[in-house]
């Protein structure tokens, strides 16, 4: 049989073990299916990337439906097919199917409090997101569901492109269809807390100001160290080039064709342009990432010797993901 990913073979749940098997029990029981095996292959991440999810869109006072609602007009805005139908489909499982019409046709719902939240969580890809319409004490669950979905969908995009469902006219109904199959797991009380047993302690200390104190600071501690390592991968250069291109960037969708990415690639010697470009795309546009990128990557030596696996490339490109997550999150800490 195909496989839906690319460039990656997943660990399968038969041969998982460890944090991998964890995640997958845990995440087939509570979000009703097998949490990103695509990111699998590293650990870490994956197991510190569900724990972000879980304690932020899972668990909470926040009513699920709205941050289902943030988690899929962020999918909509990033481009990620795979992410709205999976966040269509879980707000119809809610009951919501007013609320998920209207944020995937890009329309304001018809109940102000979820227009705010779905206006400001559209505005969340770009650096100047609009003030949080919720208070203070609930900004590490719609925060934090919104930022896990904009790293999450580049992963997505990159690593397992294409929708979810059926395009065309059987979308909707198929949406809602498979809404109504995952009605009971939405429903499931879920405990706050538990997946931090599967993160090192060590690396759960550097919380960030929105989330402190909370299990999703925690999770995202772990989360960014996870994805911070992957740097290593990219020579001084590459990682000054991805700096510059998202410091720049204003949110939107980079121009048809390759002369942005040319351009900020300029500077970076050959032997690094390969895994830079790879960080660049999956940063500013993971739709994007093609064949020839990934077999160049795969065939250069590059300045840090390194091996060019499965995990290494994971570890890359969420490097480069993170880069433009990390960007958006340091503007949402001061959008109150």
């Amino acid at each position: 049989m195909s496989s839906p990913y690319r460039y990656v073979v997943p660990v399968t749940r038969r041969a998982a073990t460890g944090s991998v098997a964890a995640v997958y029990s845990r995440s087939s029981r509570e979000l009703g299916a097998l949490f990103a095996p695509h990111l699998s292959v590293v650990p870490p991440l994956h197991a510190a990337l569900w724990a972000l999810l879980r304690e932020s869109l899972l668990v909470g006072a926040a009513p699920r439906a709205r941050k289902e609602a943030v988690a899929a007009a962020v999918a909509v805005v990033n481009r990620c097919p795979f992410c709205m139908d999976a966040h269509a489909a879980m707000l119809h499982a809610t009951g919501e199917h007013r609320l998920a019409a209207a944020v995937m046709r890009g329309d304001t719902p018809d109940d102000p409090a979820d227009a705010a939240i779905v206006a400001w969580a559209r505005s969340t890809r770009g650096p100047s997101p609009l003030p949080w319409p919720f208070p203070a004490s609930l900004a590490p669950e719609y925060v934090g569901t919104a930022l896990a979905n904009h790293f999450i969908n580049r992963m997505v995009d990159a690593l397992r492109p294409g929708g979810l469902l059926p395009e065309g006219a059987l979308q909707e109904p198929s949406r809602r269809a498979a809404g109504l199959a995952l009605s009971r797991t939405v429903r499931r009380t879920v405990a706050p807390g538990e997946s931090l047993s599967l993160l090192d302690p060590a690396h759960l200390a550097d919380e960030p100001a929105w989330a402190a104190g909370t299990h999703v600071g925690a999770a995202w501690s772990a989360f960014s160290h996870a994805a911070l390592s992957g740097g290593e991968l990219l020579g001084s250069a590459g990682r000054a080039a991805l700096s510059a291109a998202v410091a720049a960037w204003d949110g939107g969708h980079p121009d048809l064709g390759n002369a942005w990415l040319e351009a900020a690639l300029i500077a970076v010697p050959p032997d690094e342009a390969p895994a830079a470009r790879l960080a660049l795309l999956a940063a500013l546009a993971p739709y994007r990432l093609t064949d020839s990128a990934v077999a160049a990557w795969r065939s250069s030596i590059g300045p840090s010797g390194m091996a060019r696996g499965d995990a290494e490339l994971v570890r890359l490109l969420a490097f480069g993901a993170f880069t433009a997550v990390d960007h958006l999150s340091r503007a949402r800490a001061v959008s109150r």
